[in-house]
């Protein structure tokens, strides 16, 4: 069976125009425009009576570095879907399989990115800062972020110098103090667990980026300030450094990032989780040349060879699966008989995902 499926269309000439960059305060006016195709290949066991699978994709709400064109599918599902996860508008896709017949499916998106650069030189905080109702959400605590105890009491030995209170200078004092304290571990399983509250109490500060920019994300919190992290994938070689980017077989290339929200301005991108990886895997000091450069550059942008899929936290994915709510949505989730796979070994899970720049009419792989 085949069946496609578009979640989105834009027309051609919209895709030849730039977003007005007045609509996101934030973020500098885009550069060039750069078109990649991002592909699942998903084959999954025959074992079993019923087979389901949840696949993230490419953020659909469009900013000036990022758009997503459409996504189509393919294979042999007996049902499959485009959806939004539950009570968000975050994009994912859903395929079913009953009996024990050749499971697969191949799901395909478009999506342009350009460059993120935010203009803190001249930022002053507005006499009034006002936090619109639809962000104060992100100053709340989580399961994995909470905001008491001790994230709480760190937060504030962390700010307790700035001036004026500053939600700028506070940003960057926890920024500083998390690439100054974190390890990036190569060691750790997929992206980390992002569990804030353990790893302050057991002053163990090593894990990979969920973890890293869960730490800046709830320090930020726990100051006043919104924040967030955006779950996403490399999809191209890096030009800051070799470790920061993946093209080609991007299967095991996820990566996610923080944005914090400054009043009058909106959302400032920062990575410090990139940092502390080159840090780690090119064995500098943290104050070598190269460090302090790169901690320059990743707090207020973003290196645009990555995708954004979404900014959810305890996710329910839906459509009656077994697992309930996963921390978050980052990788491909199956379900065989209510049972989950292994999601952090695609071989195993017997998935591929594939990056490929678009030129043209054509693709460079």
């Amino acid at each position: 069976m085949k069946r496609r499926d578009f979640i989105k269309l834009i027309s051609a000439s919209a895709t030849l125009l730039p977003i007005t960059p007045s609509i996101f305060a934030q973020t500098t006016s885009p550069g060039k425009w750069r078109s990649y195709r991002l592909s699942y290949q998903v084959t999954l066991p025959t074992t079993g009576k019923n087979a389901r699978l949840w696949l993230p994709l490419p953020d659909t709400n469009d900013t000036p570095y990022q758009f997503t064109q459409g996504s189509v599918w393919n294979g042999s599902a007996k049902s499959a879907k485009f959806y939004t996860l539950p009570q968000t508008n975050f994009p994912a896709f859903y395929a079913e399989w009953n009996g024990n017949d050749e499971r697969h499916v191949t799901v395909s998106s478009i999506v342009k990115t350009a460059e993120r650069q935010s203009d803190l030189q001249y930022y002053n905080a507005p006499g009034k800062a006002v936090i619109p109702d639809n962000i104060k959400r992100f100053l709340q605590s989580t399961q994995q972020i909470p905001l008491d105890g001790i994230v709480r009491k760190t937060a504030s030995s962390i700010t307790k110098d700035s001036n004026n209170n500053s939600p700028l200078q506070k940003a960057r004092l926890i920024y500083d103090w998390v690439i100054d304290n974190a390890t990036h571990d190569q060691k750790v399983r997929g992206r980390g667990k992002g569990d804030v509250k353990q790893m302050l109490a057991s002053e163990n500060l090593n894990g990979k980026c969920a973890d890293i920019n869960a730490l800046f994300v709830g320090l930020a919190r726990a100051s006043g300030i919104p924040a967030r992290q955006q779950f996403g994938i490399r999809i191209n070689e890096s030009v800051l450094n070799k470790n920061l980017g993946k093209f080609g077989d991007v299967s095991t290339a996820q990566h996610c990032r923080a944005e914090f929200y400054l009043a009058g301005l909106g959302w400032v991108p920062a990575d410090p989780a990139d940092v502390c990886k080159v840090i780690a895997l090119e064995g500098l000091p943290r104050n070598h040349e190269q460090v302090n450069a790169l901690r320059e550059k990743l707090f207020g942008a973003w290196e645009m060879n990555w995708v954004a899929f979404n900014h959810g936290e305890n996710i329910s994915l839906g459509q009656n699966g077994k697992t309930g709510k996963v921390p978050f949505f980052l990788y491909p989730h199956a379900e065989i008989d209510g049972q989950q796979l292994d999601n952090l070994e695609p071989q195993t899970f017997s998935y591929k995902i594939a990056s490929a720049a678009l030129v043209g009419t054509g693709a460079k792989f």
